[in-house]
């Protein structure tokens, strides 16, 4: 399904990767950038105590790219994709849309569901790389304004923290978490019940188990990335 072409409208990958991806870079930047800073500031104080202050760059870079960035990232698309996945998709059912799909022999999986999964999984990445950025860029003005710390040392340190294994670990797991949100949220959207009420309850359901999932499977990579 993932490679036919003709089985789902032109130009959807590319509609659905805008509204999942270009949309959504503002509000994670503007949370990734606010993380970034508070956990910088919350670890400063302390690290000054022991003369660590150079130690906030390793932080905030692994801090980042192998959990903040991901979880961040996925936690926004949980509250705008699944949403907007189950609504979608359940008001189809409700209007037998999905019913006239199936009668004209186009399967609703291909055509509506197909090209939301290529378009999260091509753009969740590229949200986190985007999310870590803001976020260590949160770190890094308070770690010259606050712990005047020079620019140079700060990145110098932070280039050196940093393995290839930290990225490819945040990138699996963004990935896994774009499949989280897109599952729960079109089977949410398929077991609708009922007229607009049913819509409201599964597009409900559709965040608060997208959120409850990520933060569990974040918790199990956890124990399998750090032990």
């Amino acid at each position: 399904m993932l490679f036919r072409s003709n089985q789902h409208r032109r130009g959807s990958v590319i509609h659905q990767a805008v509204l999942i991806g270009v949309e959504a870079l503002p509000i994670i930047g503007l949370m990734s950038g606010l993380v970034g800073l508070i956990l910088a500031l919350q670890s400063a104080a302390q690290l000054r105590q022991f003369g660590a202050d150079i130690y906030i760059a390793n932080l905030i870079g692994i801090a980042m790219i192998r959990e903040m960035g991901p979880l961040m990232t996925a936690i926004m698309l949980a509250g705008r994709s699944a949403s907007s996945f189950a609504s979608e998709i359940a008001t189809m059912v409700v209007t037998e849309e999905m019913d006239a799909l199936k009668i004209m022999a186009i399967q609703p999986i291909r055509f509506v569901v197909v090209p939301k999964m290529l378009a999260i999984s091509m753009v969740t990445p590229l949200l986190t790389v985007f999310s870590n950025a803001l976020g260590i860029l949160g770190g890094f003005l308070v770690a010259i304004l606050y712990l005047e710390i020079p620019a140079g040392a700060f990145a110098s340190q932070l280039i050196q923290s940093i393995q290839v294994q930290d990225i490819l670990i945040g990138e699996f797991k963004s990935l896994v978490f774009a499949w989280i949100i897109l599952s729960i949220g079109a089977y949410a959207g398929f077991k609708v019940h009922g007229g607009s009420q049913g819509v409201g309850l599964v597009t409900t359901q559709a965040v608060v188990s997208s959120i409850f999932a990520i933060i569990l499977a974040d918790s199990l990579f956890s124990l399998v990335f750090y032990f």
